[in-house]
């Protein structure tokens, strides 16, 4: 037992070595003037990256969350920006939605009306109209000819 939990030691010691000589380093002058080196210069500072173990060139990404994931972690309020962004996107996303939903709706009630208007027309029937003071009048041949080629049209466009 001892044998293989001192051999899980050795080979997760040895994982992490390798992962430390493989990360880049850099060198920066500290406010003392003191040269100092490490894997995470401090922010502000003047750090020059030292040659480090060549690795293989990284693919470009071509997903916008994987460059983002190659920045590191987001600050509280970067999250917060972040968050509001895709709150904003989904708001326009079901607005637009519900617009197209009721141009729809739109469509459809004039499609049945024109659907209606012109079975009336073409039905045979007498035909009254009320003109602007109210009062009914009759169609006749050549009103009803115009008003069918008028539903036939908007028949055409209302329900394509």
């Amino acid at each position: 037992m001892k044998r293989i939990f001192s051999i899980a030691i050795v080979v997760s010691l040895a994982a992490l070595s390798i992962g430390n000589a493989a990360a880049q380093q850099y060198k920066w002058t500290d406010r003392d003037g003191k040269v100092q080196y490490g894997d995470v210069p401090p922010s502000g500072a003047n750090a020059t990256p030292l040659k480090g173990p060549r690795a293989a060139p990284a693919a470009p990404a071509a997903d916008p969350a994987a460059k983002d994931a190659a920045k590191g972690p987001l600050t509280p309020a970067e999250q917060e920006a972040e968050y509001r962004k895709r709150q904003a996107e989904a708001q326009k996303g079901r607005e637009k939605e519900e617009r197209s939903t009721q141009e729809a709706q739109i469509k459809r009630d004039n499609c049945a009306g024109a659907r209606e208007q012109l079975r009336v027309l073409e039905s045979g029937q007498r035909y009254a109209r009320t003109d602007a003071k109210g009062e009914r009048y009759f169609v006749d041949d050549d009103q009803r000819a115009a008003e069918t080629a008028r539903a036939r049209k908007l028949v055409g466009e209302w329900c394509s």
